[in-house]
């Protein structure tokens, strides 16, 4: 190739760069850069696109090197009520507060985005997080980590056939809030013969909407 025809490829690759750079900025400048906006349907494909391509080829292809037992998925969902149903919800549906306020929002685990994603990569997203996203990685490179880890895949297969009671189970494994601490070692104190009743939960000054 000619020197001056690989000096124009260059220099037209540069102002596509520049314009596709001015076009991003000019489009975040008239939509801001709030969370509570909902990712468009370009937006979402070319993130799910850059999910799938991130996992490394070797770790798509792993499977659960785990027999699902009742044992592993009651560990699992011990697992789960206590480190991932704050943004993801017990049920997977990735309807809370704080799952709510992210961008991009957590998907509903439950549908086939994820039910469809293979046991590596679901593995691979546990340990390793993404990028740009609420999503951390967990993973601390040991045996006991990993273990962990397999048992949410098996959980997380398991979210679409969740039942009421195993939801309503779920509820006693989540972390507490300071508030509901205080309250509970209130009403054991009244129960122990303490002067004053239990306070009653004051209403939250603010509540996040949708």
């Amino acid at each position: 190739m000619k020197p001056k025809t690989l000096l124009k490829l260059l220099l037209s690759g540069v102002a596509l760069l520049t314009l596709v750079a001015a076009a991003a900025f000019l489009w975040i400048s008239s939509r801001g850069i709030s969370a509570r906006a909902e990712p468009g349907r370009i937006e979402t494909a070319v993130a799910r696109t850059m999910r799938g391509l991130a996992v490394p080829r070797r770790d798509r292809t792993r499977k659960n090197p785990i027999a699902v037992t009742p044992e592993v998925l009651a560990a699992g969902m011990a697992h789960f009520a206590d480190h991932c149903a704050a943004c993801h919800a017990n049920d997977g549906s990735g309807e809370t507060a704080i799952g709510l306020g992210l961008y991009p929002k957590p998907p509903d685990m439950r549908l086939p985005a994820t039910q469809s994603l293979t046991d590596g990569e679901l593995f691979y997203i546990i340990e390793n997080g993404v990028r740009l996203t609420g999503m951390p990685a967990w993973g601390d490179g040991t045996k006991e980590s990993a273990e962990a880890s397999w048992h949410l895949v098996h959980f997380i297969r398991k979210l679409p056939t969740l039942t009421p009671e195993e939801l309503q189970q779920m509820q006693g494994m989540n972390p507490r809030s300071p508030d509901e601490v205080r309250q509970e070692l209130e009403e054991q104190r009244f129960l122990e013969g303490g002067d004053a009743a239990p306070p009653k939960p004051s209403a939250p000054k603010h509540v996040h909407g949708r």
